[in-house]
């Protein structure tokens, strides 16, 4: 009995090792998959490739505007420099993450070209105090092919080169006329807009639709906690400005932000507010000017893409 364990063990240890090949063999980074060629014929901009992380990275300093940090002068290698990162996908043959370095009048029209590109904006925020011109920092992610991820990336970054050819140095207004003051906004056609009872003051109109979360600790928490979407309009019933916040569960926040954008609604940061809650939460801040009535139907069409809570 000995003897045939021994040689049965000998017999293993052939299919063991091949065993382990293979596995070591599918895990190994697989950047070889990638067309990098392309990637940087594409995004046009020479990329690095990571062998041992298997992800090929393009970056693009932003040295085409002047940028001081507190009265200093900050150069792109301090941090202002936009990069996308590619490597082959678990569902897809590729996948792309990046971020990207925005001026407040890019930001926007930057993020619909993403969106319609196919990529996914999961962050926009700020990454300084007293920078002059204000930068944004937009990250973009995506899966598909790389010469499709590439392109959306091509055409993000082409939207900032057409508007700093169009205007060198960014401006700071998004160019609507100013709203009338003080404000007289009637608030039963917004509430009807919304499907939803409003708050009135001043000629001022708010309205307000609570989620719910579990919170780190463990408590259920909901609408006067935070944990809601609103809207607050102040000016004119046909020249207003709209601005607030979208609180978005995992999965909600593309199509919002993409119904948002196509009702001409500008997106100012999306970021989280806590951390550990469940379900998780991502909130998105808006600004738009209009009629109120038109402002009031572009949000309710993204307030309904939201799921019931």
């Amino acid at each position: 009995m000995t003897i045939i364990r021994k040689r049965a063990s000998r017999l293993r240890v052939p299919a063991l090792i091949a065993s382990w090949f293979c596995l070591c063999q599918s895990a190994a980074p697989a950047a070889d998959k990638l067309d990098t060629a392309k990637i940087e014929e594409i995004t046009g901009a020479k990329g690095t490739l990571n062998e041992a992380e298997g992800v090929f990275k393009v970056s693009f300093p932003r040295t085409d505007v002047k940028v001081k940090i507190d009265g200093n002068a900050f150069p792109a290698f301090m941090g202002l420099t936009s990069w996308a990162a590619f490597q082959s996908g678990a569902k897809s043959p590729a996948m792309v993450m990046g971020d990207l370095v925005l001026f407040e009048d890019e930001v926007n029209p930057v993020m619909s070209a993403a969106l319609d590109s196919g990529l996914t904006v999961t962050a926009l925020h700020n990454h300084f105090f007293f920078d002059d011109p204000k930068v944004f920092f937009m990250h973009i992610g995506g899966e598909g092919t790389a010469e499709k991820l590439a392109t959306g990336v091509r055409n993000a970054l082409g939207k900032v080169k057409e508007i700093r050819t169009g205007t060198p140095d960014p401006t700071h207004s998004f160019g609507f006329k100013p709203i009338p003051t003080p404000s007289t906004i009637a608030g039963k056609p917004i509430e009807e807009a919304l499907h939803a009872t409003a708050q009135i003051k001043d000629g001022m109109v708010k309205a307000v639709f609570g989620r719910s979360v579990k919170s780190a600790c463990g408590c259920n928490v909901g609408k006067e906690m935070g944990i809601n979407t609103w809207a607050a309009f102040s000016g004119g019933d046909d020249h207003a400005i709209v601005c607030g916040d979208f609180a978005c569960f995992e999965g909600e926040l593309q199509s919002v932000l993409k119904s948002l954008r196509s009702g001409g609604i500008n997106i100012v940061a999306i970021h989280n507010h806590m951390e550990d809650e469940n379900p998780r939460l991502i909130f998105l801040h808006y600004w738009g000017v209009g009629a109120t009535v038109d402002l009031a139907r572009t949000l309710r069409h993204a307030l309904d893409l939201l799921k019931e809570n």
